[in-house]
């Protein structure tokens, strides 16, 4: 459990509402259930994937260029040890470098350094491979070369064809979108895509704070609805069947909440990212955002959460009776505390605990900020909290699913809604599962410390996140509790 020393109001106040506080990020998600304007998260819904960023044809091509490159060779090398570690050098190379994927503009001129060096080291490698294997397998240096000119000729003209039609897909059947960021330069963003349909992108409304004294409209541009809470994005997406969002400005709390509509949000602007010089949007730099589900890795971090959730608790099984009985002998029936949690992109769920206090009611429950020193604990909660050991049941959580060993610590609805609304960022903790321990907590920011730092670490975990990431940051948890210090 984690606390905070800074100023927090004694008792629950209004939730804010569709005009109210800040109007974006999920601390509008978080309201209790069944408080009044509470607007639920989005079910996940599947990305709207661009016909012309389907993988399948531009595989397809790949995999014709190194047949047609091999029929360059000698009947000898017709041979499938040659033929298909090619192949599949070729397919991981261009598959990585997203190649498979590219930008919405993008020529296969721009491609073609990219297309022609990694075909050369597929070549080169399989080449040397067969003749270290079987000598008379070996590829002479002229039908090589021979082979590698017509794999690269031949998949540039092809992936010319197949990019010239998407352009084409694009232009006829552009995609609605909601443009985010400053409104005078969504604006100027929205007249640029609607004057070029050639990028398929259709702008239908504008998600920001409307200027004072009102923003010029760019000449020719038709006037778009500027939205302003999360109730209008969320009708905005259903009636226009929004598929993109664009950001110009940074916002990881609006790119997840788009992302749970099933929208493919996009950057851009800012720093311009590597990459062919075709992957732009009428001159704005322009790259896709990632959903952190789409990440390598995240499925091997739930791996490490059940086999590490489900091992330690058997084997704290009679820690964890001795716990119970002393909870049930010091302060009578009711052993486990049950309340309320924000977890993932603002889902509540039941987080367990010892109970270590009795709050007098649910309000109390719900709102109170720091029990620490509090006279009704009783000496076994003393123990159990200084220990940390009241934390041991949320291991339940993690194999349920609601949490994992690390990530942002989960709070309460009210304390969300509060924080949300005074510490930037705050709301962007809940991209990501929420954690027993996390890089916060590693670094002392545990009790009544700042709720701006462990926002600011909790944010820094999230974009950096690894796997050993979070191997390193239980080590160091595991040598914090030689050295309790409790909550």
């Amino acid at each position: 459990m984690t606390t905070e020393s800074t100023s927090v109001p004694s008792s629950p106040g209004p939730w804010p509402t569709a005009g109210q506080g800040r109007a974006f990020g999920l601390a509008s998600l978080a309201p209790p259930r069944g408080a009044p304007g509470r607007l639920a998260p989005p079910r996940r819904r599947r990305s709207r994937t661009r016909p012309r960023s389907g993988a399948a044809p531009l595989v397809a091509v790949d995999a014709l260029a190194v047949v047609a490159a091999a029929s360059v060779l000698s009947a000898a090398h017709h041979d499938l040890r040659l033929v298909l570690p090619v192949l599949a050098l070729v397919l991981l190379l261009d598959g990585h470098a997203g190649l498979h994927r590219p930008a919405a503009h993008v020529r296969a001129l721009d491609e073609l350094p990219a297309l022609a060096s990694r075909a050369g080291v597929a070549w080169c490698l399989a080449a040397a491979g067969i003749a270290a294997y079987s000598a008379h397998l070996a590829v002479g240096p002229l039908r090589l070369c021979a082979a590698y000119a017509v794999h690269v000729v031949l998949v540039c003209a092809v992936r010319a064809l197949v990019l010239g039609r998407r352009r084409r897909v694009a232009r006829a059947h552009p995609r609605s979108a909601l443009v985010v960021g400053g409104t005078g330069d969504a604006r100027r963003f929205a007249a640029a895509a609607a004057q070029h349909p050639e990028y398929g992108v259709r702008p239908v409304g504008i998600v920001g704070v409307p200027e004072r004294g009102g923003v010029p409209r760019p000449p020719g541009e038709a006037g778009l609805p500027v939205l302003t809470t999360t109730e209008e994005i969320h009708r905005a997406v259903i009636q226009n069947t929004v598929c993109d969002a664009v950001f110009l400005d940074d916002d990881p709390g609006l790119v997840t909440l788009f992302q749970q509509y099933g929208c493919t949000t996009w950057r851009v602007g800012g720093p311009r990212p590597d990459g062919p010089m075709g992957e732009h949007m009428w001159g704005y730099a322009w790259h896709r955002i990632v959903p952190l589900d789409e990440r390598r890795g995240l499925t091997a971090k739930r791996a490490l959460d059940i086999a590490f959730a489900a091992p330690a608790l058997v084997l704290a099984l009679p820690v964890l009776l001795l716990c119970a009985l002393a909870v049930r002998l010091s302060d009578g029936p009711g052993v486990l505390f049950r309340q309320e949690r924000v977890g993932q992109h603002g889902r509540p769920f039941t987080l367990l605990k010892f109970r270590t206090l009795r709050p007098s009611d649910d309000t109390e429950s719900a709102t109170r900020w720091n029990v620490a020193g509090d006279r009704r604990m009783s000496a076994a909660g003393g123990f159990l909290r200084k220990t940390s050991l009241d934390e041991l049941p949320q291991l339940w959580n993690v194999l349920r699913g609601d949490m994992s060993l690390v990530g942002p610590r989960p709070e309460r609805p009210y304390f969300v809604a509060q924080f949300s609304k005074t510490h930037a960022g705050y709301a962007a903790r809940h991209r990501m599962p929420v954690g027993l321990t996390g890089l916060a907590q590693v670094h002392g920011l545990r009790g009544d410390t700042s709720i701006e730092d462990r926002c600011r670490f909790d944010n820094h975990y999230i974009d950096h996140w690894s796997l050993w990431q979070d191997v390193c940051i239980l080590l160091r948890t595991a040598a914090e509790l030689v050295r309790p210090t409790g909550s």
